[in-house]
């Protein structure tokens, strides 16, 4: 798959969900299904939207211990989702066996990748909150190279990180990068962001948006304008 714009679904019932898609009547945009949305609606709703024509980021953040995470995994992978996650905190024997309950028995499986810190966290809340006093861009790195020795696809993380991680883990390994907002759009509760155009510039293979799209009074052409921004 090349770079691609994922809408943020967050919606709170597969009502509001399939209103807001029944706007986009030319191109199927990639979504990204979180757990609100899951949680309100399970499978069904991963299985009616891939049904319309739609990539899907299944976008759980599994975190558990690794046998938990494998058998879960074990069950995702008949979704036919395009991608799904967990958090690089659970360890890289988690990761090794998530990605072995991921994968079908023809070999075939969704990419898998990892959040390595969540855009909402600062410095000051990894160290308070967390424990954790090592530079966040240092702990960011440190983890998107678990994710890859453990044999995942790509990493979530931000926008500011994308470039290193590339450099760090090499240019195949994917960077799917939320708090990504318009120049002229508010921040919201994200504290590391960046526009399309400069996710672009700095290597971002996917950039997930959210409120900026689906808050938009024309969100067809907000997304369109992403897509202009981001891909060109």
């Amino acid at each position: 798959m090349g770079k691609d714009v994922i809408i943020a679904c967050d919606f709170k019932s597969a009502e509001d969900t399939f209103a807001f898609l029944s706007k986009f009547t030319g191109k199927k945009p990639f979504v990204k299904i979180g757990m609100e949305l899951f949680y309100a609606e399970g499978p069904s709703i991963v299985r009616e939207i891939k049904k319309r024509g739609h990539k899907i980021f299944l976008d759980l953040k599994l975190h558990d211990i690794p046998n938990t995470v494998k058998k879960a995994m074990s069950v995702l992978r008949n979704l036919d989702v395009d991608i799904t996650n967990l958090h690089a905190a659970g360890t890289k024997r988690m990761m090794e066996a998530a990605l072995e309950g991921l994968t079908r028995e023809d070999g075939t499986r969704p990419l898998l990748i990892a959040v390595t810190q969540l855009t909402s966290t600062d410095q000051e809340s990894m160290e308070n909150d967390l424990l954790i006093k090592a530079p966040i861009d240092e702990v960011v790195m440190h983890y998107a190279k678990n994710a890859a020795d453990a044999g995942l696809d790509g990493v979530v993380c931000s926008p500011l990180e994308a470039e290193k991680v590339h450099n760090t883990c090499g240019k195949e390994f994917l960077t799917i990068t939320p708090g990504v907002r318009f120049a002229d759009g508010d921040i919201g509760d994200q504290k590391r962001v960046m526009t399309p155009a400069e996710a672009k510039k700095i290597g971002s293979d996917y950039i997930v948006v959210g409120r900026p799209i689906t808050a938009a009074d024309d969100p067809v052409a907000a997304y369109e304008r992403c897509v202009n921004e981001f891909i060109g």
